[in-house]
């Protein structure tokens, strides 16, 4: 073998053996992967994440419940308004100087009544008819809408159009009804109109 071959081979093993260092050097740098490490990071879960996942349902019902309490607030506002306004142009009768709580009835003759006594109240002299009822004149003709009826003690109606009657006994006849005396028995209508002619007083809430 020539001095050259044998050179050459000694060259190649140095190369091999240099290489060798070099990745044993590289790989013996590198620190191992503590796998312990990574399961246990991955395992662990996000405890701000949570406690946002866990509260945002919490935020968005109370967010429900604070517009469920303001749409009720608006609704209670609106009907105490709608309340007011109406008891302000509520209509008001007064047997003598005593008001009397009425529940009216809703047609054209209690509003033509309502029309008469927002220019000023209507004050109507009664007189006792027939052992049953007190009548009294308006003043003017009103709407009417008579049917035959059988009135019970309690009951006010228009008859003929310009007469206000008060029962405190019953009557069959066409009346148009306007409405009914609500806080007083049969008993204490008697006492206050069968004693009697009584002065009426209808006007309304100002």
């Amino acid at each position: 073998m020539s001095l050259e071959k044998i050179f050459y081979k000694k060259k190649c093993r140095a190369w091999i053996i240099l290489c060798l260092l070099v990745v044993f050097t590289v790989t013996g740098c590198r620190k191992p992967v503590n796998t312990e490490s990574v399961s246990e990071a991955v395992a662990i879960p996000n405890k701000d994440n949570e406690e946002m996942t866990q509260t945002r349902p919490e935020l968005e019902e109370a967010r429900n419940i604070d517009m469920a309490t303001m749409e009720s607030s608006k609704s209670e506002e609106s009907m105490t308004d709608s309340e007011e306004r109406l008891a302000e142009n509520m209509l008001k009768l007064f047997i003598n100087d005593e008001e009397i709580q009425i529940i009216w009835e809703e047609n054209e003759s209690v509003e033509a009544l309502k029309n008469l006594a927002e220019d000023k109240p209507i004050i109507i002299d009664m007189s006792m008819y027939g052992d049953f009822e007190q009548v009294g004149s308006i003043g003017q003709s009103i709407p009417r809408n008579d049917k035959q009826m059988t009135t019970s003690a309690g009951d006010i109606v228009l008859y003929s159009g310009n007469q206000l009657v008060v029962f405190y006994g019953s009557n069959s006849w066409a009346y148009t009804k306007l409405g009914h005396i609500d806080n007083k028995s049969e008993e204490e209508l008697g006492r206050l109109l069968g004693s009697g002619n009584v002065t009426i007083t209808v006007s309304v809430n100002e």
